[in-house]
């Protein structure tokens, strides 16, 4: 399959501004990529005659001068949420081109880490018996082959994160408020998977308006193995660790090790969900609000492991809660993202999940960029592979 890295949202765009590409031929491309990871199911839908006539429009307005921040890029979208969401919406108005909807799970499932599609369940591009995550399975799926340097995503409990970081990619949950709900509770944020920072930064500066920022000089970051709750894998705490060393090394990160003793919010959002209401932040506990605040005064990121377990079978997780080091923050609000730490032994990504304080979007997206300078790049992926049809 060649070693060509495929080609991010930011390059594919410069491309097609350039006239070095057209929109129709990479979006063919993409198509026929989509085709090729097929026996991964990551797809419920493909929409190659309206995706090949948005593209072709998108060259019309290339060659009449248009300026689009995201022109010819082809988009999945998670199918959940379709092309109508706000995210969506704003990121096909810069120029994007939807080739399909991506896979979740069904309904009626006690785990949501899978995606459903007729074919059977959507498979983990580093191993088949595996699951990618969820409820944005197929979009991780969809980015981590590079089918598409950029997929829509949700986040309820974890559901952008999680997939992310079992599929070697990057995900991101903006602070809660900066786009429309997806649920009445006030839970579910909307958010992209990426294959780097520079295309978060993308959708943040189409979607959000926020512009870039670059990384403070002296980055404080507090890590917390556990947040006091969780009983994670050590062979996950130790590939997340030793990432989280390796940027401080490389780029002044002064770490800090607080003992965060946070209690389990499992009842908390249970609650919020259960009564559809958005609550208020006193539900998660004035102790873990306390707690969050000191450790936010005296540092700028908490950084933990994005899971407290490998991605698990297809028979399920079995006790461990995927969402132990996630759904909290979708309870205070806070922004944060997943970002490739490494591989376990036997080959399984590993996130390493950073949070910042609320509305510091730009501080968590420049150390995020930071890290993944000084973080080696995952190898390929034994399944999907990584590199488009054009490129080969």
């Amino acid at each position: 399959m060649g070693n060509t890295p495929p080609r991010t949202a930011v390059e594919t765009a410069d491309r097609v501004t350039r006239a070095v590409a057209s929109a129709v031929e990479t979006v063919r491309a993409a198509l026929t990529d989509a085709h090729r990871i097929r026996h991964l199911r990551a797809f419920v839908e493909l929409w190659p005659g309206s995706a090949l006539d948005r593209a072709a429009e998108v060259d019309a307005r290339v060659a009449d001068g248009a300026r689009l921040p995201l022109a010819g890029v082809p988009l999945a979208v998670k199918a959940a949420e379709g092309t109508a969401s706000h995210q969506a919406r704003r990121l096909i108005a810069a120029g994007a081109v939807p080739i399909g909807a991506t896979s979740v799970p069904a309904p009626g499932t006690r785990w949501k880490t899978w995606g459903h599609t007729d074919g059977g369940p959507t498979l983990n591009p580093w191993r088949a018996d595996r699951v990618p995550g969820g409820s944005s399975a197929g979009s991780a799926v969809a980015v981590a082959t590079g089918v598409v340097p950029l997929a829509t995503a949700s986040d309820g409990a974890g559901s952008t994160r999680i997939p992310a970081a079992w599929c070697g990619v990057l995900g991101y949950k903006p602070t809660t408020g900066l786009l429309p709900a997806r649920d009445r509770a006030g839970l579910t944020v909307g958010g992209p998977i990426a294959r780097t920072v520079s295309d978060l930064e993308l959708y943040r500066s189409t979607v959000l308006g926020g512009a870039s920022a670059a990384a403070p000089a002296h980055v404080r970051v507090a890590w917390s193995p556990t947040l006091g709750f969780n009983r994670p894998d050590p062979e996950v705490v130790a590939v997340a660790e030793r990432a989280l060393r390796r940027w401080a090394r490389t780029c002044g990160v002064t770490l800090s090790e607080p003992r965060l003793a946070l209690t389990d919010p499992a009842e908390s959002w249970l609650s919020r969900r259960e009564q559809n209401s958005p609550g208020s932040q006193t539900d998660v506990g004035v102790d873990n609000l306390s707690a969050l605040a000191e450790l936010f005064a005296a540092a700028d990121l908490l950084a933990t492991p994005a899971t407290p377990n490998p991605p698990h079978p297809h028979s399920g997780p079995g006790e461990v809660m995927s969402v132990g080091f996630t759904w909290l923050f979708n309870l205070t609000g806070h922004p944060a993202l997943s970002l490739p730490a490494g591989l376990t032994p036997d080959g399984l990504p590993v996130g390493l999940h950073l949070v910042a304080r609320h509305h510091e979007d730009a501080l968590l997206l420049a150390a995020a960029r930071s890290a993944e300078q000084a973080l080696p790049s995952l190898p390929e992926n034994p399944l999907g592979g990584g590199v488009r049809a054009s490129e080969r």
